[in-house]
């Protein structure tokens, strides 16, 4: 992306979100190579929720320019005007975002691709006019890899121990039949169990198998996930 001008980039992404919002602030993957500053300040403290690229984002695929939406000053909220003066502050003050489309109604993501110091708006857009499609594509390519990953959000990854439980009983297996299996005893299964429910942010065995899938850590069947 710096070759086309964009040199800072945020990638946040989702599967668990609820009617109305984003979800669970621990649930979402975020990738960045902005100063931690901004960061934290932008991502950590919740601003980019009073964005207005995320405003577009919610009812919208595709790419958008940060001038046809910061122009547009009547649908601009206070909020929305504060955080655009905090982008400007830092140095933000030109890119496009792309909403990508989701496989499901709790899924959303975004990313935003922020121009180089010293580029305008007008320069970003001249930008976009001969090289749009080929950015898009490339970041949609680089999307659907990072659904393919492994993903850690900030509730850290599950154990191998943890893992393995999971998969048998996403195969069907009782706790007594996986102890059997891994050589040790059912109240060690059910500690595994207790823990993996735990790390995921989850009230059931059930619910953690989905997730510990959506999230790419563990794999089981088909059969499995349609139950």
């Amino acid at each position: 992306m710096a070759d086309f001008g964009f040199d800072r980039l945020i990638y946040g992404y989702t599967r668990f979100g609820k009617p109305g919002a984003l979800g669970d602030f621990e649930d979402a993957v975020f990738l960045n190579n902005h100063d931690p500053e901004y960061f934290n300040r932008f991502i950590g403290e919740r601003m980019f929720l009073k964005a207005p690229i995320l405003r577009w984002a919610r009812d919208h695929i595709g790419a958008c320019s940060w001038g046809e939406i910061w122009r547009d000053a009547e649908s601009l909220s206070e909020a929305e005007r504060r955080v655009i003066a905090f982008n400007r502050a830092m140095n933000v003050s030109a890119g496009y975002s792309i909403s990508f489309p989701a496989p499901s109604p709790r899924s959303f993501a975004l990313i935003s691709l922020s121009a180089r110091r010293g580029l305008s708006q007008d320069d970003v857009d001249a930008t976009w006019a001969n090289h749009g499609r080929e950015i898009e594509a490339m970041n949609n390519m680089a999307h659907l890899k990072i659904l393919s990953l492994p993903n850690t959000t900030r509730r850290g990854r599950l154990t191998r121990r943890q893992r393995e439980v999971l998969e048998w009983v996403g195969d069907g297996k009782s706790n007594q039949d996986i102890a059997v299996i891994l050589g040790v005893s059912v109240p060690t299964v059910e500690k595994h169990l207790r823990l993996a429910r735990e790390k995921l942010g989850v009230d059931t065995t059930a619910q953690a198998i989905l997730k510990a899938a959506f999230l790419n850590q563990i794999h089981i069947g088909e059969y499995a996930l349609a139950r």
